[in-house]
């Protein structure tokens, strides 16, 4: 809670936020945390993974290992990291747009 008190734009006292796992590794772990705005009934709420580094006697959230991949920071930046498709048997193809989302150019590719 330290840690996302100081993000800018994000206003936590808005949220519940809930951390859903843990796996702890001697003086790291890793956290996934989730939000859901309060008094909603999300159906699903939004998920980060965190990893956590033992200072004295805090767990401290170690910074992402590029910038701009932080879910709170880099617009545009994508927290799930890249390449990411759907899980097997997930219904729809990689790079598949949700029903009812707005089309989107093609991207060119990459010369």
């Amino acid at each position: 809670m330290d840690y996302l008190s100081t993000r800018q734009g994000l206003n936590i006292a808005s949220m519940d936020v809930s951390v859903a796992s843990m796996i702890f590794r001697q003086n790291e772990v890793d956290a996934t945390v989730t939000f859901t705005p309060k008094g909603s009934n999300a159906a699903q709420p939004m998920s980060i993974p965190y990893t956590l580094e033992r200072k004295g006697d805090r767990w401290v959230v170690k910074p992402r290992a590029a910038a701009g991949q932080s879910p709170h920071g880099g617009m545009g930046a994508n927290p799930h990291g890249a390449g990411m498709g759907m899980p097997e048997g997930g219904g729809a193809p990689a790079g598949a747009l949700p029903p009812g989302h707005p089309k989107v150019p093609p991207q060119s590719a990459p010369q």
